[in-house]
């Protein structure tokens, strides 16, 4: 009945953001294993339906979506693993159809984002978070449709990467009280995201807080040195700033 109104400025909308949060709202109160398979049959439908707000635009539903069905992979029950898992390759699936084969950029962004701020909030890495990796690569291999392009690779890069995450923040929880080992470790997982400065950034601020906290103030003036080059050079791609004589010393 909605479906014009939902769709203005390609799907970035308040009332598109009113029923985004109505589902969610399924998620972040507890329900039967019953309940959420319905959960997740009405999420794909929106997804199908409404790829343009998750994949275009801003990426606030994205990210929301993508730390929800994550929460859901880490869940006691077996069956809403395996529905949670399935839901989350369904989505991987809609944002490289929606980007003509390319990439799944948005989604890889944001689930790693999701995953690091879970780690925090959830505490996920067991067991039961490490069988829904499997089932979706699973998924990813016996997808026919998608065998001839780069798809299935995508989402085992993906899952390897969330697994990184997941055993680097592991370590460094064993050496939260070695400053220099932990430091080396962050450091190790900046450089893994060279190709992705918002993750990159974001480690490298936590690597900047970690030196100033010991008083190593070059050492975080260096991390600061690293962002601000980072952000640069993504301005003067978007033309947004002219460097002088188009020369930009970046850290590598």
């Amino acid at each position: 009945t909605f479906q014009r109104q939902l769709q203005q400025s390609d799907c970035q909308n308040v009332l598109m953001k009113k029923v985004f949060d109505t589902h969610m709202l399924f998620l972040q109160i507890n329900q039967s294993a019953a309940a959420l398979k319905h959960v997740f049959a009405a999420l794909r439908l929106f997804v199908g339906k409404f790829p343009s707000a998750f994949f275009q635009g801003q990426a606030d539903l994205c990210g929301s979506l993508c730390y929800e069905i994550l929460k859901c992979c880490n869940h006691r029950s077996r069956s809403t693993q395996t529905e949670a898992s399935a839901l989350l390759y369904f989505f991987m699936r809609k944002n490289f159809e929606f980007n003509k084969q390319k990439s799944i950029v948005r989604s890889h962004l944001q689930l790693i984002k999701a995953v690091s701020q879970l780690i925090a909030d959830a505490g996920i890495g067991g067991s039961r978070f490490q069988h829904s990796l499997a089932i979706i690569n699973n998924f990813a291999n016996g997808d026919k449709q998608m065998k001839n392009v780069n798809f299935p690779a995508e989402v085992k890069d993906l899952t390897k990467r969330i697994r990184t995450v997941l055993m680097a923040t592991a370590q460094m929880k064993e050496h939260e009280k070695d400053p220099e080992m932990l430091v080396d470790l962050q450091y190790s997982l900046a450089n893994s995201y060279a190709s992705t400065p918002e993750l990159r950034r974001t480690w490298l601020e936590s690597m900047a807080k970690i030196h100033a906290r010991n008083g190593d103030l070059s050492e975080a003036a260096m991390c600061y040195i690293h962002i601000a080059a980072l952000i640069a050079e993504y301005l003067k791609r978007k033309g947004k700033i002219n460097i002088f004589q188009n020369q930009l010393c970046i850290y590598k």
